[in-house]
């Protein structure tokens, strides 16, 4: 009898599906404010775990400027690449496998590796600079 004087009370608790509403009354509109907030949300985050990452070895300022500098493509690139490894299994392998041989061919070079990338974000620690309006000389 318990049991189901609690489920009952649960039941009469929870809202209708009438009853559930967003800010507007178009649920269209809804599902695109959630888009939105969830979305930038998502940018927020990624933009602090770069920094966090970039937190690790360089100034704050330093690494809010690699951050800048990324071209387009390399934004686009990225997403592209996500949007594959989170659609399907076999999209999650072969992002996975080649994120691992990268990381593998890099192991191997070593200190090559470990300079050209950090000729790389120097260079777009530079492109920051040119997008904040600071001009630097070369």
């Amino acid at each position: 009898m318990a049991k189901r004087s609690i489920k009952k009370k649960i039941e009469d608790a929870a809202p209708s599906v009438d009853e559930l509403r967003g800010p507007s009354p178009n649920p269209y509109t809804n599902l695109l404010i959630a888009d939105i907030v969830l979305r930038g949300g998502s940018f927020l985050v990624k933009r602090g775990i770069e920094k966090g990452l970039l937190g690790v070895k360089y100034a704050p300022g330093k690494a809010e400027k690699i951050i800048k500098g990324r071209t387009m493509g390399e934004a686009l690139i990225g997403t592209a690449i996500a949007r594959i490894a989170t659609r399907s299994v076999p999209g999650a392998i072969l992002v996975g496998g080649g994120m691992l041989a990268k990381t593998l061919y890099d192991r191997k070079k070593g200190l090559a590796a470990q300079a050209a990338g950090e000729d790389k974000l120097d260079a777009m620690a530079d492109k920051g600079e040119d997008k904040d309006g600071v001009i630097h000389e070369s």
